[in-house]
């Protein structure tokens, strides 16, 4: 097993740990360009971003390992002052504050679905979207506890306002990320 290999988790979309920095670079950076494409709510300090689309994609494409380095190097980035956050924020003030339990998740996320991946449920439709349902769980799991901690909330609060704005669109994202990876392996074949 080649050291890509071994980082991609069997994936085999690596010849080289060149190619694998690469990919795990690039997915960070497209989840900090997707973390642009923000609508800002008046009610909750955590905006409508296209990253947690990214984020699923990463652990789908790079598997467990290599998805999770992706995030970690996104998170990591933004922390020490690079503006990768949504709105083109940064810092560790950022980093901690009311989103941070997200960003956590989003490591996590791209962890479990990658995971899911390596085991083939990234190649038809009815595996893909509860794998990517799973992950975007994972995000809410850190998310809202985070969120209702750093801004005083109570579970009601954190699920109104850290849950249920975002519903609709993360259906959306999962069902685009649950089409696409099975689309790219029919292609593929």
């Amino acid at each position: 097993m080649t050291t890509a290999t071994a980082v991609f988790g069997g994936r085999a979309l690596a010849k080289s740990r060149t190619t694998a920095a690469v990919m795990i670079a690039g997915f960070a950076l497209a989840t900090a360009a997707a973390a642009q494409v923000t609508i800002p709510l008046w009610f909750t300090p955590v905006p409508i971003t296209g990253s947690t689309f990214m984020v699923l994609i990463s652990g789908a494409v790079l598997g467990m390992r290599a998805g999770a380095a992706s995030q970690l190097l996104y998170v990591g980035l933004g922390a020490v002052g690079l503006p990768f956050y949504a709105g083109g924020e940064s810092g560790w003030t950022v980093a901690t504050g009311a989103t941070g339990g997200y960003l956590v998740g989003f490591i996590i996320a791209a962890a479990l679905v990658g995971y899911l991946a390596e085991r083939g449920h990234d190649r038809t439709v009815a595996s893909a979207i509860p794998a990517m349902l799973a992950g975007n769980i994972a995000i809410y799991l850190l998310g809202i506890p985070w969120l209702m901690h750093v801004a005083g909330w109570n579970l009601g609060q954190g699920i109104a306002g850290g849950l249920t704005p975002f519903i609709l669109g993360d259906l959306v994202k999962i069902g685009l990320a649950g089409l696409a990876l099975p689309a790219a392996w029919a292609l593929k074949r």
